[in-house]
């Protein structure tokens, strides 16, 4: 089937209509897919229609951007909305050449994940236990004592907010020094806890007197939310005087990159984090020899 350049606003239309109609994407998204359309329409001298663009106009669009300086997570949005419409008009209009497929895209930048130094994470640590009494301590006098517990637990087996959330008392061990923790597809692993988040459990459970169903509790003695916890966390951050944005899986960063620097190996670290694919874990091997490029900097005469 072939169709001239006036039909192009037609054939946008119902791709658009599509993605929020049949596949239910967010308006944001539309609207981001809209406007690589219409970048790459406004770009292309003499748009000569769909059916008719070839890999050079498309090259020359990718030219364009990254003379622009242009983000490589931005260029690449902008060409999946292009080959994600070449794969509508193939389905639905019978187009029977892609020419995005000859067109090689520049590599996702994979950034570094930000983590917090030891000098850092005892700072934050020791927040709780530092701050003055308030009117809610007065109340709940176990409340610093829950959130070093937190804390501690988030540093000490590197889980993640939802698998440190959903905690039950009885997947705490502190016999074998370990917790119990469900992860993501439902793959249960075992992961060991240092002394100190031991201790600080303890005291936790024994000054909110835990016994047993959810781990962390709030004021209300219901389970503690992600929300919660990410606010809590917010607040101690601040009072440590570290910079904002500190999230609990930055501490999950923080556990796995300090394991490496000490000699850990990186299949231990794999499975103590629960990833699935050795390559996920691998990252944290770059802040680690980052970290080391940095000192070796700072130190050596010759550097």
């Amino acid at each position: 089937m072939s169709f001239s350049a006036h039909d192009a606003d037609l054939l946008e239309e119902g791709f658009l209509a599509s993605l929020r109609d049949e596949r239910n994407l967010s308006r944001r998204t539309v609207e981001n897919y809209a406007h690589a359309l219409r970048l790459f329409r406004g770009q292309t001298p003499a748009f000569p229609g769909w059916e008719a663009c070839r890999a050079t106009q498309f090259r020359a669009f990718l030219f364009a951007l990254m003379k622009a300086d242009a983000a490589r997570a931005t260029i690449r949005l902008h060409f999946a909305a292009l080959r994600a419409f070449y794969r509508f008009l193939q389905e639905r209009h019978g187009l029977t050449e892609n020419p995005l497929k000859e067109v090689q895209l520049p590599k996702a930048e994979r950034k570094l994940p930000v983590v917090l130094t030891q000098q850092q994470v005892v700072a934050l640590l020791e927040a709780p236990l530092k701050a003055k009494p308030t009117r809610y301590t007065a109340h709940w006098p176990w409340l610093p004592a829950r959130d070093v517990a937190i804390m501690e637990l988030f540093y000490s087996a590197g889980l993640r907010l939802s698998e440190l959330a959903g905690l039950d008392v009885e997947q705490v061990d502190f016999y074998s020094e370990s917790v119990r923790v469900m992860g993501k597809r439902r793959k249960e692993r075992i992961c060991p806890v240092g002394a100190p988040a031991l201790a600080a459990l303890r005291s936790y459970m024994d000054q909110a007197v835990v016994t047993g169903g959810p781990l962390f509790l709030n004021k209300l003695r219901r389970r503690l939310s992600v929300r919660n916890i990410a606010a809590m966390l917010d607040k101690w951050v601040l009072e440590a005087g570290l910079p904002r944005g500190i999230t609990p899986h930055k501490l999950r960063h923080s556990f796995a990159t300090h394991l490496l620097d000490h000699g850990a190996d990186l299949r231990s670290v794999q499975e103590l984090l629960g990833h699935a694919s050795l390559s996920t874990t691998q990252i944290y091997t770059h802040v680690s020899v980052e970290r080391m490029k940095e000192a070796y900097n700072k130190a050596h005469p010759r550097a």
